[in-house]
């Protein structure tokens, strides 16, 4: 999100006015010849130091105010919020010695050894050691920052099924594809890929996961792009089971599809053509919320916990509807450029552990699974409040609860063992979030919160008496 600065205009004016006005003033003769007897100084020297001290706190505020509105981005602007404050407090601690020697001397006199060397030592040592240590620290940001753009991922929903997987490709216009014979396939780079799938133009690949090929289709009637997600059919030989998967796959694209919710992807189509299963779906573009989980690009929590009780509302609406996510992670949540929260994947998990190829797939993603999924029990809503406590842990503190080695300790730590207390990394944050992680995360259905939406409050009425 660009960061708008107009609002600096003021300080600048402000600084200004009081460079070019205190010494004006300081020459009328109704200054320098009116005596202030408690100050045992002139009005002259009172408006000079007056303008300068005015300058300095324009100077801490400008500072104040940048910081507040830059965003830990974990490039560029990490780096800058880092070094604001203690490059700001060593301009004023230079400005203020200068002003002292050219104001303060001739009405408070030579300052008392060696109390005033010390004073200034000090603050120029303490800034300069401060400066340097927030640039140490947030070095790797300022060489993102040069490094060139990331890639951004484009696409509605993840390419890869691993939340480790490369984020994001460039957006790019895509020209008019020409039309072409329905079911034909074209080697792209030695790959087979379909010219159009259903009524959609197949525009190019985006990525591969642990559904299959993910695509950028484009509709000719209306104009509009899609991600077509798809999944091999012809790989599942008993027919049986082939006719089960197709059942079970169109239904729940059936019901994903009845989801109309501003904080959910859209689904539009479903389909099968030549042994791939496919499903249209709105196309975005965005960060995932995968890229703010690393301690060194972490949100404001305030900003987090809204973003949460936002995925927690649109959970809600699908629980309301009869429909269970069953894979939520941050690398099934986009944040839009509108900062427009969107979740994605409805689900493609249960689509997915459908068929026999996808069987990593039937417990969701691992490190993200409730105890039921990890021990193959039957889900509801409840299991999404379950993930998404998970992901409000590791986007507060870049840490997740429930790590291991392997995938059959994983599942017992997820079944058995406590998660860590989220204050033993965010000291900073009101207790009471520790509460809402904790109900969230109980091994007891009934202990968790019923809905969603009761978590989305709770989120609501932390976050709305936190300081900006």
């Amino acid at each position: 999100m660009t960061t708008s600065w107009g609002w600096i205009g003021p300080y600048l004016i402000v600084i200004i006015l009081a460079m070019m006005v205190g010494p004006l003033l300081a020459t009328l003769p109704l200054f320098t010849h009116t005596f202030i007897q408690p100050l045992r100084m002139n009005a002259a020297q009172a408006v000079r130091l007056i303008a300068d001290g005015l300058c300095l706190l324009m100077i801490w505020l400008a500072a104040a105010r940048s910081r507040r509105d830059l965003r830990d981005n974990g490039k560029g602007q990490t780096f800058i919020r880092a070094v604001l404050f203690p490059s700001a407090f060593l301009l004023i601690i230079l400005v203020a010695s200068r002003a002292y020697d050219a104001h303060g001397i001739p009405v408070l006199g030579p300052p008392t050894q060696p109390l005033y060397n010390w004073l200034l030592t000090g603050g120029l040592l303490g800034s300069a050691t401060w400066l340097t240590f927030a640039w140490v620290r947030h070095a790797e940001a300022l060489t993102q920052a040069f490094a060139g753009r990331p890639r951004r991922r484009p696409v509605e929903a993840e390419a890869a099924s691993d939340e480790t997987a490369d984020e994001a490709r460039a957006a790019a216009d895509v020209a008019p594809t020409p039309a072409r014979a329905p079911g034909t396939v074209i080697v792209r780079n030695g790959v087979a890929v379909p010219t159009s799938l259903g009524r959609y133009h197949v525009v190019k690949e985006l990525g591969r996961g642990a559904m299959g090929v993910v695509y950028l289709g484009k509709d000719p009637t209306i104009q509009r792009h899609v991600a077509i997600k798809t999944m091999r059919l012809d790989d599942i030989d008993n027919e049986e089971e082939l006719k089960e998967f197709r059942n079970r796959f169109f239904r729940e694209a059936e019901s994903t599809g009845r989801l109309s919710h501003p904080n959910i992807v859209t689904v539009y189509d479903a389909g099968e053509q030549e042994g791939l299963a496919y499903i249209a779906m709105e196309y975005l573009e965005g960060t995932l919320l995968s890229c703010y989980c690393q301690k060194s690009t972490l949100l404001p929590a305030k900003q987090a916990l809204q973003i949460v009780a936002t995925v927690a509302d649109a959970l809600d609406y699908a629980h309301s509807q009869g429909v269970v996510h069953r894979d939520v992670k941050p690398a099934n949540i986009m944040i839009l450029k509108q900062r427009l929260v969107k979740v994605m994947d409805f689900g493609i998990a249960k689509m997915a552990s459908a068929s026999k190829t996808q069987t990593s797939m039937i417990l969701g993603t691992p490190r993200y699974m409730s105890p039921e999924q990890a021990t193959g029990k039957d889900v509801d809503g409840r299991s999404d409040v379950f993930s998404l406590g998970i992901v409000l842990f590791e986007l507060l503190s870049g840490e997740r609860p429930f790590d291991a080695e392997n995938m059959a300790a994983l599942v017992i730590r997820i079944a058995k063992a406590p998660h860590a207390p989220l204050l033993k990394y965010r000291r900073d944050l009101p207790t009471r979030v520790q509460a809402i992680l904790d109900r969230a995360l109980q091994k007891d259905i009934p202990n968790r919160y019923r809905h969603a939406s009761d978590m989305a409050q709770d989120l609501r009425d932390v976050f709305q008496v936190m300081p900006r």
